[in-house]
């Protein structure tokens, strides 16, 4: 097993409610076995407690066990849901469709993979700033419109003026009090806006229960694996599943079949990262309502080989990168 670092540098500032960041600094996990190699990334978060020096020390302390073969069932009771579970899982997916010459969807049970259209992102901004951003993205199917403070009903108007045909999903990255959420979804209703995502802050949302709001609120920060589903499904009418959230793809599949048996919505959600982190999202992504995984699209630069995006349309990816 090796793991390392990498930083990759964002085009321009991604900014949402908590702040702005201008690369995204992922750990690489790669585990080699009789000539074969699994590669998994993952996204360190603050929000949750997490660092990139951290998330290194939670797969170093697990390397002999790794190294003495672990299986991704086992792999679960070793480490907790995050970051460093998401980048060993990942790999050992990889790793076991290279060394049994089957793609991981077939490994994971599904019929096909079929290409997915992602959302594309409008960093948080002035409304004429996040107006122009949206013209320019204008012919995307889907933009997901990061909120957070005075002007959110502004900057929503001023995006959906300046892209009137395309669906929308705003993000409120926990920034909005209930009170906020009563006057704004009415009015985000008027603007045609698809979903509201994580408007209350995690753990403050019990206001929700019992709320009829006139756009589909979605959970984010509020789910991280089946542990809070019970919870979300009283609040919410879609579950936004993240690998880094829930510790690798093993979880958020089963996370996502659980959650449709609970009549919820599914969002394939991202961190900004590579085409390495986003192509096990691909599996989950099947059947999904929403789609969003446009991380790649947010940097400078992609690893080689990576997806292969023809507009917001995401092709499957080939063995050389994942699976």
């Amino acid at each position: 097993m090796t793991v390392q670092d990498e930083r990759w540098p964002i085009a321009g500032a991604f900014k949402i409610a908590r702040g702005a960041k201008t690369e995204a600094h992922v750990v690489v996990a790669e585990i080699s076995e009789k000539g074969a190699r699994g590669r998994g990334e993952a996204v360190p978060y603050a929000r949750y407690g997490e660092t990139v020096d951290g998330v290194l020390r939670q797969i170093e302390g697990v390397r002999t066990a790794m190294e003495a073969g672990v299986s991704r069932e086992q792999l679960q009771g070793l480490l907790p849901a995050g970051a460093a579970r998401n980048a060993l899982d990942c790999a050992l997916w990889d790793l076991e469709a290279k060394l049994a010459g089957e793609p991981a969807w077939r490994l994971a049970g599904r019929p096909r993979l079929d290409p997915v259209k992602t959302c594309y992102t409008i960093s948080l901004g002035a409304p004429e700033e996040m107006a122009e951003a949206a013209r320019a993205a204008a012919r995307r199917p889907m933009l997901k419109l990061k909120i957070g403070g005075p002007g959110d009903l502004d900057r929503v108007a001023a995006v959906r003026g300046a892209a009137p045909k395309t669906r929308l999903v705003v993000d409120a990255n926990e920034a909005l009090s209930f009170s906020d959420l009563e006057r704004l979804a009415p009015e985000f209703a008027r603007l045609d806006v698809k979903l509201i995502e994580q408007p209350l802050k995690a753990g403050e949302d019990e206001a929700l229960e019992g709320f009829e709001s006139p756009v589909m609120l979605c959970a984010d920060e509020s789910l991280h694996t089946r542990a809070e589903l019970d919870a979300c499904a009283r609040r919410y009418g879609c579950v936004n599943i993240k690998l880094d959230k829930a510790g690798g793809l093993t979880e958020a599949l089963a996370l996502a079949d659980a959650a449709r048996a609970r009549g919820l919505e599914i969002m394939a959600g991202c961190m900004v990262a590579t085409s390495l982190a986003m192509a096990p999202a691909m599996i989950m992504a099947q059947g999904a309502a929403f789609v969003d995984l446009d991380g790649p699209l947010l940097l400078a630069r992609d690893r080689t080989p990576g997806l292969t995006f023809i507009g917001s349309l995401i092709e499957p990816p080939t063995p050389a990168l994942w699976g």
